[in-house]
């Protein structure tokens, strides 16, 4: 199941109790409840009607569908400016606003291939982050993972906000997740993966530092690279 079917399951879950934790397991000691105060905010249907990211790409289905029931928990994640608005950032923004300015310049070569990134609920030393780029078949765009542990890492870890959506809802059997990018293989959702894969790095599931070893920093920097591939452990 993908898209809008699959994240109203989710609101109908959600539905049933709104103040709930999305992260009970990941972070039972901080109280990130899927619906602030227990009742939705939707955003309102003529704005929804009209709403496209800055660039001027469309909304996801799935986050569409979303908007329609609530704004509260994108909104307690940085995702609107004080006129109502979309307020994205590029990656090295992301980076630098939520792992410090030290780690920003590291991934200032990305900005251009990840303009619009918006963080999500999720990790306890690393992040979820929706970028807006080609969306797949189902009109989605990836979520990331963001990793400074070890050495500094952004990986494709699901292939839209309602598979990502759905797993944080615990209403997906995907097992335990061995690396970030597992979900490549995945019967169902692993041909939306491979497409990001193609159109975020190259081809490549992930970029881990030293970046000049990944395959997209060639295709940006011609010449200047060398190709490597990697996979790290969600944390």
């Amino acid at each position: 199941m993908h898209g809008v079917p699959l994240t109203e399951q989710v609101v109908e879950a959600v539905r049933r109790d709104p103040g709930a934790s999305a992260l009970p397991h990941l972070l039972p000691h901080v109280n990130v409840p899927w619906v602030e105060g227990g009742e939705a905010r939707p955003m309102p249907e003529e704005v929804l009607a009209r709403a496209v990211f800055p660039s001027g790409r469309p909304l996801p289905p799935s986050l569409r569908s979303w908007l329609a029931y609530d704004t509260s928990l994108l909104e307690r994640y940085g995702w609107f400016a004080p006129d109502g608005g979309f307020a994205p950032r590029s990656i090295d923004q992301v980076v630098g606003d939520e792992m410090g300015d030290f780690w920003a310049e590291p991934f200032a070569w990305l900005s251009g291939r990840f303009p619009e990134c918006f963080v999500l609920p999720g990790g306890s030393d690393s992040r979820r982050i929706l970028a807006v780029t080609e969306p797949d078949e189902e009109g989605e765009y990836p979520v990331l993972a963001l990793d400074l542990d070890d050495m500094p890492y952004l990986g494709i870890m699901y292939p839209g906000f309602d598979v990502y959506l759905a797993d944080t809802a615990g209403l997906l059997e995907l097992g335990e997740r061995q690396t970030y990018t597992d979900l490549i293989d995945h019967a169902a959702y692993g041909p939306r993966m491979r497409r990001h894969a193609v159109q975020c790095f190259a081809g490549e599931t992930c970029v881990e530092y030293p970046f000049e070893f990944a395959p997209v920093y060639e295709q940006l920097h011609p010449g200047q690279g060398q190709v490597a591939g990697r996979g790290r452990a969600s944390r």
